[in-house]
């Protein structure tokens, strides 16, 4: 697959299994990732893999943190928020580590973990699997971030949910270029 196929066929894919990318296609997948713009090759990006057992471990920070926020959550929500972690049979921790006197703004360097992670996913595409890019308010608590062992100074940028699809992705829609794009003369 050439690589403008893979930007125009890549979707988000809800539903996953097994098999997930095994240590080949992962491999291959980081090195693209490594491959994304970066001013200072500062590399702000960190990934964590989460596999079997500890993606239950992760819904449970989740829940955790939710029942915190929301001291009102029923338990059935809970188990819900719990069984997200499960949607998938791998899950990689998008993270940024964003240096403040590296002479880059840290809008550039957010925007290069977010290349890192785009490129990661096209090239988890382009093998054969399927991703999806999650976040939620879990994402952002300190409760989820601290569990996983995350320093005060990463964030983490989004969950990649990673493994096979049941089915193709469904067929391309995307809106018309030209709504998006203005030619500009001074």
């Amino acid at each position: 697959m050439d690589a403008i196929e893979a930007i125009e066929t890549r979707r988000t894919i809800g539903r996953l299994v097994e098999p997930a990318p095994g240590q080949e296609a992962l491999a291959r997948a980081f090195r693209a990732a490594m491959l994304a713009p970066d001013h200072k090759r500062l590399r702000p990006w960190r990934f964590l893999v989460i596999e079997g057992s500890a993606r239950r471990a992760l819904g449970a920070l989740i829940a955790k943190s939710l029942k915190q926020r929301k001291p009102e959550t029923t338990d059935d929500d809970i188990e819900r928020e719990t069984a997200k972690s499960l949607r998938a049979p791998m899950i990689i921790v998008a993270i940024a580590k964003v240096s403040p006197d590296a002479g880059i703004p840290k809008v550039e360097q957010l925007l290069a973990v977010g290349a890192a992670t785009q490129n990661l996913m096209l090239a988890l595409h382009a093998q054969g699997f399927g991703t999806a890019w999650k976040t939620g308010k879990g994402a952002y608590d300190p409760v989820v971030t601290q569990g996983l062992g995350l320093a005060p100074d990463e964030h983490i940028v989004g969950f990649v949910y990673a493994g096979s699809m049941t089915a193709p992705p469904p067929a391309p829609s995307p809106p018309d270029y030209r709504d998006f794009v203005r030619d500009w003369r001074g």
